[in-house]
């Protein structure tokens, strides 16, 4: 049973006071959020490595792409885990052959994590299908909405990265 819809994803219940296009939005928003979060659990243990393992590769692959060197600080930071959990998930994807650690081109006193030729190929024979069938759901957002669509996600995103924690709930008295 999912706990989300049970307290009121659906437009109606104390989420939100009425059901309009708004809560249409944020409703789409929620699944979709969920349903993404559901295929990372699936993708992972699929591929046999922990969420975060996965996140470290695709994190890795994406930073290569774009021609950039991380060191195991810059993945600590994004993953926002410890320097001790980083070390643990690079030696497990350094064993199993996803990661390498190499010298820093700039800093002979630091190393950078790459992903390794298997990991592309482990990613691209997983992944390769479900990112085109992404792209085409995508490519049928109207072209002068995808500018405002773009906006939104991000300004959503940013939102939830900048929000902070609730307090801890309490037990009834």
């Amino acid at each position: 049973m999912d706990a989300e819809r049970d307290i009121g994803t659906s437009g109606e219940g104390y989420w939100y006071d009425h059901a309009d296009s708004i809560t249409g939005v944020l409703t789409a928003l929620r699944e979709f959020r969920r349903a993404e979060q559901a295929l990372r659990r699936r993708l992972s243990t699929e591929m046999g490595m922990n969420v975060t393992d996965l996140q470290a590769l695709q994190h890795l692959i994406a930073a290569e792409r774009d021609g950039l060197a991380l060191t195991p600080r810059d993945l600590t930071a994004h993953l926002r885990i410890s320097t001790a959990s980083t070390t643990k998930l690079l030696d497990r994807l350094v064993a199993s052959g996803h990661l390498a650690r190499q010298p820093h081109p700039h800093d002979r006193r630091s190393v950078v994590i790459v992903p390794t030729e298997h990991a592309h190929e482990q990613v691209r024979e997983r992944l390769t299908g479900m990112h085109e069938r992404m792209r085409e759901i995508a490519e049928r957002v109207p072209p002068q909405a995808r500018g405002p669509l773009v906006a939104f996600l991000r300004e959503m995103a940013a939102h939830l990265e900048s929000e902070a924690s609730p307090p801890s709930l309490t037990p009834a008295s």
